[in-house]
C-alpha cells in the first residue's frame, strides 16, 4: 500500500503524448479490479495495449486535456477529459470511461489533486459543466469525486437475459409493433422526455413533437436492427419498448460495453396506465427477447433522478456497472 503524505505527494503535470502508454497500463489495472466484481464487462480491456488505445482515442478528441501524477519517475494516476459538441450538455467537459486511472494501492484521494489541476484549465476555457464516468463498484473513487462536488446523474447497468417470456398482468398483452401503431409509438416517444423534464429530474433533453416522432417512425419502422414491442391494455396501446444490440448505443461504448450484449434502449408507459405492471412486463419481454436472439448479457441506463426508471430497472435485476456524476460550477 502506497501512502502519500505532504512531503511525498506526487508531482501533478499536464497530460502529454508521452503519458498515453502509462495511462493505458493504469486503465487496464482499473478494469481488472472492476471485473473482479462485474465479470460481465469485456475482458479485452484488461490488456494494457487495448486499454492504451482507449486512452489514445480519448486523448485524440478535440480539445482534450488532463493531468498525470508522477512519483519516483512513475505515473501513478491520470485524469483526462474532453468536451462534447452537443449544446444539451452546456459548456461541458467529460471524463469518460477511459478518462481516469490510479495505480494499484494508490489512494483515491489523489484524483482530487488531479482534477484540481486539470479543472483550472477547463474553467479557464469556459467549460463549467463537468461530467465524469466512474466504475460503480469503486466506492472510494466515487466518494472522492463526491467530495469534489459531483452528484449522481446517470446509472449504467447489466443483467443476464431471462430464460422465458414473462407472465403478463391481467388485461395486458404484449405483441410486436405494427405500422398501425405508429401514432401510439410517437406519443410514447415524447412521453419519456416529457417526464424527464419534470421534477425531480429536470432534464435539459431536447423535446421533439409528436409529428416529428411520427415522421421518424414512418422512415425507420422497418429497420431490422431494432425490435419494438407494444403493450396493450383493454385494446389500447399504452406502452412500448425497444431492444437492440448494445453497439447501437453511443453512450455505452468502450469499457462500458460488454461483449455480445443486448440493450433495453427505450421503454415508456402512458401516465394513465402506470401502476398496471406494464413497464415491468415490457422490460421482461426485452430481457427474454435478448436471450432468444443469443445475447449473453443485457444493458440499460437511466437517470437516477427519474423516480420511475430508477426504481423499475433495479427491480428487474439490473446491477450498476458505471455511474455518471455531474458538477455545475459557478453557483
Amino acid at each position: 500500500m502506497q501512502h502519500h503524505d505532504a512531503m511525498t505527494r506526487p508531482e501533478i503535470l499536464p497530460f502529454a503524448d508521452e503519458h498515453v502508454a502509462d495511462a493505458g497500463r493504469l486503465l487496464a489495472a482499473r478494469h481488472r479490479r472492476h471485473r473482479a466484481g462485474r465479470p460481465e464487462l469485456s475482458a479485452s480491456f484488461e490488456d494494457a495495449a487495448v486499454a492504451q488505445q482507449q486512452v489514445a482515442d480519448a486523448w485524440a478528441a478535440d480539445d482534450a486535456s488532463g493531468t498525470v501524477a508522477v512519483e519516483g519517475g512513475r505515473v501513478v494516476g491520470y485524469v483526462l477529459g474532453a468536451p462534447k459538441a452537443s449544446p444539451v450538455w452546456g459548456p461541458n467537459l467529460w471524463v469518460e470511461s477511459a478518462g481516469q486511472g490510479l495505480d494499484d494501492g494508490v489512494a483515491a484521494e489523489l484524483v482530487r489533486d488531479l482534477y484540481a489541476s486539470a479543472a483550472t484549465r477547463w474553467v479557464d476555457e469556459g467549460r463549467t459543466a463537468h461530467y465524469v464516468v466512474v466504475p460503480a463498484s469503486d466506492v472510494p473513487l466515487r466518494e472522492a469525486w463526491h467530495r469534489l462536488g459531483f452528484g449522481h446523474q446517470q446509472a449504467h447497468a447489466v443483467r443476464s437475459p431471462l430464460p422465458a417470456r414473462p407472465t403478463l398482468p391481467a388485461g395486458v398483452t404484449i405483441r410486436p409493433a405494427e405500422r398501425r401503431d405508429i401514432p401510439a409509438l410517437a406519443e410514447l416517444e415524447v412521453t419519456l422526455p416529457r417526464h424527464q423534464g419534470l421534477s425531480p429530474c429536470f432534464s435539459a433533453g431536447e423535446m421533439g413533437t409528436v409529428e416529428e416522432a411520427v415522421a421518424e417512425w414512418e422512415e425507420d419502422f422497418d429497420d431490422p436492427d431494432f425490435t419494438t414491442v407494444v403493450a396493450e391494455h383493454e385494446g389500447r396501446v399504452v406502452g412500448s419498448a425497444v431492444g437492440c444490440a448494445l453497439t447501437k448505443s453511443g453512450s455505452n461504448a468502450g469499457l462500458m460495453r460488454p461483449d455480445n450484449a443486448g440493450f433495453l434502449g427505450f421503454a415508456a408507459v402512458l401516465p394513465e396506465a402506470r401502476g398496471l405492471g406494464v413497464g415491468r412486463a415490457l422490460g421482461d419481454t426485452v430481457l427474454a427477447w435478448s436471450g432468444e436472439v443469443g445475447y449473453d448479457v443485457v444493458a440499460t441506463d437511466w437517470r437516477v433522478t427519474n423516480l420511475l426508471s430508477s426504481r423499475a430497472w433495479p427491480a428487474l435485476g439490473f446491477e450498476p456497472t458505471f455511474y455518471r456524476l455531474h458538477r455545475l460550477l459557478g453557483y
